[in-house]
């Protein structure tokens, strides 16, 4: 191995297995053997982007004058966009130039964050279970995680309060998720009120990941972090258009909110990148100008794709709860497999009904005992996942 030996990297050697990769190994072989496997493990969007979004990016590609360098925080009339969708949707004004950046996505945005405001031994106070960039990294950015249970909102604001009255270091930062992957928990706007209030007495920053703010059902709308007032002085908002609009493989998301944390990631970002390819900016403004109405088509269709899963696997004897919000179902594990912890149980579900899960382990020590199921199958498919799944259970 020369150099190398056995040796790990540093930031790599603090990273934990991935879980779901036995999942998905699992997965490639049944596939290679011709199976066919229903993969409702990774919430990987299945539908097309809409077509006006796709022509004006194909417009942008075909000029010469796009294919150069772009900004690294977003052009912007791109900015400007995201600042009207706010006003429009959440009654919350923002500064194209001081309180917004355009980033590669949602992950880009948190990962980056991280690197330009935490620094070795910060506490990070986030839920447990949390999609697993929440959790490690912060650990990548060589900040402590204080991971506490999410059992139901009050409480883990209750915890919140426990954790500065106890903790001789408090919290530089809680980092959080509403709706929430993968539990599906939801909150409402009193419940931002009153972490603003507990982030301005202690002197601690809020950073909020919205991917899944439209995709929400029964009547439910999800709000915004920046809607609470005191919000913008303490906290950012990361938003989207992977979920939303069906752009996950664009890798188009914001960062809203506190201009001195904007301006932190807008440095690390000048180090790091370009920016978006400069087309793809520009079709996402015509995604944020024209394609509201799609965004409640593509959440309609999440919704019946819930129903379809929910009620299939009641017929099956597994008496899930439907979800309000995101593309995933969160579900304790059937009483007779208890015993066999979520890893075991996806890897049964896969070998004997052929559908693929996420083991809740994957997301934490409170994840386990529990599966995700992706709605990212179309309705007629995700039918015949559960009755793959009810044969298992009866037998």
């Amino acid at each position: 191995m020369g150099i190398f030996k056995d040796e790990e990297f540093y930031r790599i050697g603090k990273l934990p297995p991935y879980v779901f990769a036995v999942i998905n190994e699992m997965r490639a072989k049944a596939r290679a053997a011709q199976l066919d496997v229903i993969d409702l493990g990774m919430g990987n969007p299945d539908g097309a982007t809409p077509r006006t979004i796709v022509s004006k990016l194909s417009e942008a590609a075909r000029k010469k004058a796009n294919h150069r360098y772009s900004m690294s925080r977003g052009i912007p009339r791109l900015r400007d966009e995201i600042c009207k969708r706010y006003r429009a949707n959440y009654d919350v004004e923002l500064d194209p130039e001081k309180e917004a950046i355009v980033t590669m996505g949602a992950k880009d945005a948190l990962a980056h964050l991280l690197f330009a405001v935490i620094g070795p031994g910060d506490h990070v106070v986030a839920p447990d279970p949390s999609y697993p960039i929440h959790q490690w990294g912060i650990v990548m950015a060589e900040g402590h995680a204080c991971n506490l249970p999410l059992r139901s909102p009050d409480d883990f604001l209750n915890r919140i309060e426990d954790f500065y009255r106890k903790s001789i270091r408090p919290p530089k930062m809680i980092l959080l998720s509403f709706p929430h992957n993968p539990t599906t928990t939801c909150v409402d706007l009193p419940f931002f009120e009153r972490l603003v209030e507990m982030a301005h007495k202690h002197g601690t920053i809020i950073v909020h990941d919205f991917a899944y703010a439209d995709l929400c059902f029964d009547g439910y709308k999800a709000p915004s972090l920046l809607q609470a007032p005191g919000a913008k002085e303490v906290g950012v908002e990361i938003f989207s258009m992977s979920k939303s609009y069906n752009m996950a493989g664009w890798r188009v998301g914001f960062c809203l909110g506190n201009p001195k944390m904007i301006a932190a990631l807008g440095r690390i970002k000048s180090y790091l990148d370009y920016g978006v390819f400069q087309p793809i900016q520009i079709a996402s403004i015509i995604a944020l100008r024209e394609c509201e109405e799609e965004t409640r088509k593509i959440c309609d269709s999440y919704q019946r794709r819930r129903d379809v899963l929910v009620a299939g696997l009641h017929r099956a004897g597994w008496m899930v709860e439907p979800p309000p919000a995101t593309m995933f179902l969160w579900a304790k594990i059937p009483e007779r497999y208890e015993w066999a912890g979520s890893l075991e149980f996806s890897k049964l579900v896969l070998e004997r009904a052929l559908v693929a899960v996420s083991p809740g382990i994957g997301f934490g020590p409170e994840g386990e005992g529990h599966v995700r199921f992706a709605l990212v199958e179309n309705e007629h498919r995700t039918r015949q996942a559960t009755r793959g799944i009810k044969k298992l259970l009866k037998d």
